[in-house]
């Protein structure tokens, strides 16, 4: 064997290039991460390559942020609910299914988050899509009276076509107990209007033409396709379980979430360079390889939130900046760790092996606890502590990645010969 290539040296030799390649890949990631959260740098070099190169540079992917509510601008509705007919015990799951049906209602149109509010359709003047409310089927004799056929005896409702006119219609499906209630109702009102009222304002107005029995009904008229359509959804979407009365409506502008949104921005980006100036002053060398991971996590986390994507608000963008603290506390540990090994007398190399595994344990255990808090607020609390919820979740686990994989490469990949040469820089 030729000198200076022991089977140690072999081993050494091979462990150096599995973490060179290690943190090869890492900055290739990094990078295009990097360029995927901000496409804008990449889009103007390969601009100017394209001029005097003859192969073209093609622009790298734009995805935007998904920007919530308080950063995008838009509508916000507050309703009250009117709970004094409700028992104090049911006030909870009464309050819950009101929730889940304004969402229902809010969601078959589009609309990413609850909050919003929905523009209303020419056909519709006089109905707020946002509002969901109780059907009532009333019978005209000669005005509209109450009768004991609502909106939870609906089954399903659908668009239909009528195979001659080939004009679109709703298909109505009542459960066994509404079929019962709707034959009776049908039999001794022929031709008159049978009114579906929502939240006391007429959605339609159907001439009953005949007893109508096996719970199956039609309703037709002059309907668009988007008409009937809209209708189908107003029957599907449910009764509330309680009345609600709009108490505050306000818009938030473009601007004013753009400019919360640069102040979030700039907050986190003074964060960040306190938390690096603190870290390299305190723990000089591990300090650097901790700030260059950290911006390797960040890129890691932007670039997830738009892949996922992740609605983006105020509150989550806090999350997000918390998630930051949390993975520099864990290069804390790690260093803290590091220092103990060495303080033993242990060589650098082992120093930060055994650093990093019994700072592991303390890492975590603490992120698991706050991933467990995490999914409680995400899956029990209101859509803006979910944002919250679900941003710090997402940095938590990145920055466990971040921790014991970025970090532990980035110091094996030093030369530990000057380290240990220069006890000072750790």
């Amino acid at each position: 064997m030729a000198p200076g290539y022991s089977p140690d040296n072999l081993f050494k030799l091979d462990a150096k290039r599995k973490v060179r390649f290690m943190v090869l890949v890492i900055f290739v990631v990094a990078i295009s991460a990097a360029f995927f959260v901000y496409p804008a740098v990449w889009d103007k070099a390969a601009q100017k390559i394209n001029i005097f190169s003859p192969f073209r540079v093609p622009q790298f992917i734009k995805v935007p942020f998904k920007l919530g509510l308080d950063l995008a601008g838009g509508t916000r509705l507050i309703y009250i609910a009117d709970v004094s007919g409700i028992a104090g015990k049911d006030v909870g799951s009464a309050m819950s299914g009101l929730r889940d049906v304004i969402e229902r209602r809010v969601n078959l149109f589009g609309v990413s988050e609850p909050i919003e509010s929905i523009e209303e359709t020419e056909t519709q003047k006089i109905l707020n899509e946002q509002k969901a409310g109780n059907k009532e089927f009333l019978a005209a004799d000669p005005y509209f009276k109450p009768t004991n056929l609502s909106g939870r005896y609906i089954k399903s409702a659908k668009v239909t076509f009528d195979q001659n006119t080939y004009q679109p219609e709703v298909s109505v499906q009542f459960d066994d107990e509404g079929a019962k209630i709707f034959e009776e109702l049908t039999t001794k009102n022929v031709g008159k209007q049978l009114g579906i009222y929502l939240d006391g304002l007429p959605i339609s107005a159907p001439v009953v033409r005949e007893p109508i029995s096996g719970g199956s009904a039609v309703i037709s008229g002059k309907f668009t396709p988007s008409e009937a359509k809209k209708l189908a959804e107003r029957l599907n979407a449910g009764a509330l379980p309680v009345p609600i009365k709009l108490i505050s409506q306000d818009s938030v502008g473009a601007s004013l979430g753009q400019d919360s949104l640069d102040k979030s921005i700039f907050a986190g980006i003074i964060g960040f360079l306190v938390v690096s100036l603190f870290m390299i002053i305190y723990y000089r060398f591990p300090g650097i390889v901790a700030v260059i991971a950290l911006l390797i996590y960040t890129a890691l986390v932007l670039s997830l939130f738009k892949l996922i994507p992740v609605t983006l608000t105020l509150a989550g963008v806090a999350g997000f900046i918390l998630s930051i603290g949390m993975a520099v506390d864990a290069n804390i540990l790690i260093f803290e760790r590091i220092k103990e090994e060495v303080r033993f007398g242990k060589n650098l190399g082992l120093a930060i092996n055994d650093g990093f595994s019994r700072a592991w344990p303390s890492i975590r255990d603490s992120n698991i606890s706050t991933l467990i808090t995490t999914a409680v607020l995400y899956y029990l609390t209101a859509s803006v502590v979910k944002g919250f919820a679900l941003t710090l979740g997402i940095g938590v686990i990145v920055s466990m990645f971040s921790a014991i994989f970025i970090t532990r490469s980035l110091l094996k990949l030093f030369p530990l010969y000057y380290l240990e040469k220069w006890p000072r820089l750790i």
